[in-house]
């Protein structure tokens, strides 16, 4: 089923992403659990955290156009250099005792303007590694090694944490994106699908959006997708809160249930790669196997419907519209779990999350319609309105 994916380049980048994810995964526990502790269990200045990661994702669609026009590779290297080095820069900084809140939003901040290049850089590179047969598949698994990461991480983070502090996972996770940079190296450039790079224009961020406006499949997936991440994927602060103030557990409880989260997840995503699609522990598992086969389903019919010259920057807007919306929705849900409990911010994302899919359903309902109308001749639709 994957044979398509058994290539050297491949491999070593799916090696690299495992330590490196796994690496970023602790960091993202270890820095929820500091900002608990720096501001004494503030929901707000935890989502304001997340809020100023995600804030530059605005600017995704920039990202993309760099994707598109230069080589992906070596786009990847330099991001992910910089994102090592600022996990250092934190971890310095919680090792000698001088780390602050504001430093650490300035940190979160700086990570979130790396990953605007690096994340449609990455999701467009997936083609070039294994072509275009083999990236229904790609994706999925790449989501499966995203949440055997996530598995892993959460889990020894907790584990860190509680035995020599919150210091030692951020360098670690500076460390871990060592493994990154050294399978980017030894890739072989020849076996590589390199798509054409798009030489610089104007207006080529308007090229994108109007492509994407004119195929309803793309833009409708996009709209379902930003409702969703937005309002109802704030598990980083409604986990951390939840596992705090409901639970009342410590940082290695909540490694565990981040990473009984995960173990869902992964099911989800190796469940689309088939395919090509109580406590809280037992609730978490089928949140997280859910969770995943929607991004991965979501990805996947993204891709799929782009070209290879759109990719970068249609990857780019639908970055914009899976994590542009946590600068709001995650201070949101902060704020909402502050003043009404972690239980009524996860209850509401899950509303308006359920609403939104209802409503795009039924607009792609009444879409299918008309063009199947369409296809009827006269006499045909005659005999319907009779």
């Amino acid at each position: 089923m994957f044979t398509s994916l058994h290539t050297r380049n491949y491999r070593l980048f799916a090696t690299g992403q495992v330590i490196s994810n796994t690496g970023s995964w602790m960091q993202r526990v270890a820095q929820d659990w500091l900002v608990l502790q720096l501001t004494h269990g503030s929901g707000t200045a935890l989502g304001i955290t997340t809020g100023l990661q995600f804030l530059p994702m605005l600017f995704s669609m920039w990202g993309g156009m760099i994707a598109d026009r230069y080589p992906k590779r070596r786009i990847l290297l330099a991001t992910q250099a910089a994102m090592g080095g600022l996990a250092l820069v934190l971890g310095v900084l919680a090792l000698t005792g001088v780390v602050q809140i504001w430093q650490v939003y300035a940190l979160a901040l700086a990570l979130g303007v790396v990953t605007v290049v690096d994340n449609p850089t990455r999701q467009s590179f997936a083609v070039e590694m294994v072509g275009r047969e083999g990236m229904p598949n790609a994706i999925a698994l790449n989501s499966a090694v995203f949440n055997l990461a996530r598995i892993a991480g959460p889990a020894i983070a907790g584990l860190v944490i509680a035995a020599v502090g919150t210091p030692v996972a951020f360098l670690v996770n500076a460390a871990s994106y060592a493994a990154v940079l050294i399978s980017l190296k030894l890739m072989r450039p020849a076996e590589l699908h390199l798509a054409e790079r798009v030489p610089r224009a104007k207006g080529q961020l308007r090229e994108a959006v109007r492509y994407v406006r004119a195929r309803p499949n793309l833009w409708l997936t996009m709209v379902l997708v930003f409702f969703v991440a937005t309002f109802g994927m704030n598990f980083q602060v409604t986990n951390a809160l939840m596992s705090r103030q409901v639970f009342h557990t410590g940082a290695g409880a909540f490694g565990l249930a981040s990473a009984v989260f995960a173990l869902g997840a992964l099911g989800g995503a190796l469940l689309a790669a088939r395919r090509g699609r109580p406590t809280m522990p037992v609730l978490l598992v089928p949140t997280g196997l859910t969770l995943l086969s929607f991004t991965t389903a979501a990805n996947s019919a993204t891709q799929l419907g782009t070209t290879a010259a759109m990719r970068g920057r249609v990857m780019g807007l639908y970055m914009l519209v899976f994590l542009g919306g946590a600068p709001a929705g995650a201070p949101l849900a902060g704020w909402i779990a502050e003043m009404f409990g972690p239980r009524m911010s996860m209850i509401a994302g899950g509303v308006i999350s359920a609403a939104a899919v209802v409503v795009i359903g039924a607009v792609l309902s009444r879409a299918r319609g008309v063009r199947a109308r369409s296809y009827l001749r006269p006499a045909q639709l005659a005999r319907m309105v009779t």
